[in-house]
């Protein structure tokens, strides 16, 4: 396994600080939030790849991919019945492809609660139609930049739409493009019925990526649930990709949430 940090717990450290701050502590890679970058991944030149690329490079720590796709955007929504709004949606996605690419990144994780939950007179059955429609559309894109996008489940918590492991699955299988798998989040899979190593057991053949983190919305370790079996559980299943820390609670401190969460997991692998 190797471990990533989320580039939002930062807030508004420079990049130069944040990627040399989680490099000192020993990640290895840095997963981008688009929206710390700029309002639209139009937005960010080429000149910003090329720098954030390279100042990765220099720090020898790499940069994973892109997380909160559609967070903090207007006028893009996954299941709507607006067929011009899933279309910019594709679009929009495709873009962010291209930047994952730039960067460096292999995964896109796709969760943005608001931009997926059903809408008013949108049925689940529909729901999931519209959504195997973009994420179709984007496919070919996906391919071509050498990304792939990773399906998240999210708890009830988070909205009404792919809420458990299997129903992403089913939507990646609908899809059916090798650029189309799973992500897991331990926050939300807290919210499932089966236990968390249950889930990556029966998700192995899907799973691409992997969110570290506690339902207390703070980072692994520092709540209440035991990662040894969740470790435990990917190594059996060969799990050889990032565990990247994703926290929502930024009250113990940037030093305290990257830190302690890292020594962690150190501990238990």
């Amino acid at each position: 396994m190797k471990f990533a940090i989320c580039n939002e717990l930062y807030e508004d450290w420079s990049h130069e600080r944040a990627f040399a701050h989680a490099a000192d502590l020993g990640y290895r890679g840095i997963e981008i939030a688009p929206f710390t970058l700029a309002e639209s991944v139009q937005d960010v030149s080429q000149s910003q790849r090329r720098f954030l690329r390279e100042l990765a490079d220099s720090l020898e720590i790499e940069i994973i991919g892109l997380h909160w796709l559609l967070a903090k955007t207007n006028g893009l929504h996954l299941t709507t019945s607006d067929r011009q709004v899933r279309k910019k949606t594709a679009d929009y996605l495709c873009e962010l492809a291209r930047l994952c690419s730039d960067l460096g990144g292999r995964v896109m994780v796709f969760g943005s609660p608001p931009q997926r939950n059903l809408l008013e007179g949108v049925t689940l059955q529909q729901g999931c139609d519209y959504a195997i429609e973009v994420f179709s559309e984007i496919a070919p894109v996906l391919e071509e930049c050498g990304v792939t996008l990773a399906l998240e489940p999210l708890g009830p918590e988070e909205g009404d739409f792919m809420l458990t492991a299997e129903s992403a699955i089913e939507i990646a299988k609908a899809v059916d493009s090798s650029n189309v798998q799973l992500h897991l989040d331990v926050k939300a899979m807290s919210t499932e019925i089966k236990t968390i190593p249950s889930i990556i057991e029966d998700s192995k053949d899907w799973l691409v990526h992997f969110h570290a983190n506690d339902p207390n919305r703070r980072g692994p370790g520092m709540g209440e649930v035991n990662f040894e079996p969740i470790f435990a559980a990917l190594k059996d299943v060969n799990y050889d990709g990032w565990v990247s820390v994703e926290v929502f609670d930024y009250e113990p401190g940037i030093d305290a949430l990257a830190g302690q969460s890292l020594r962690y997991m150190q501990e238990l692998v």
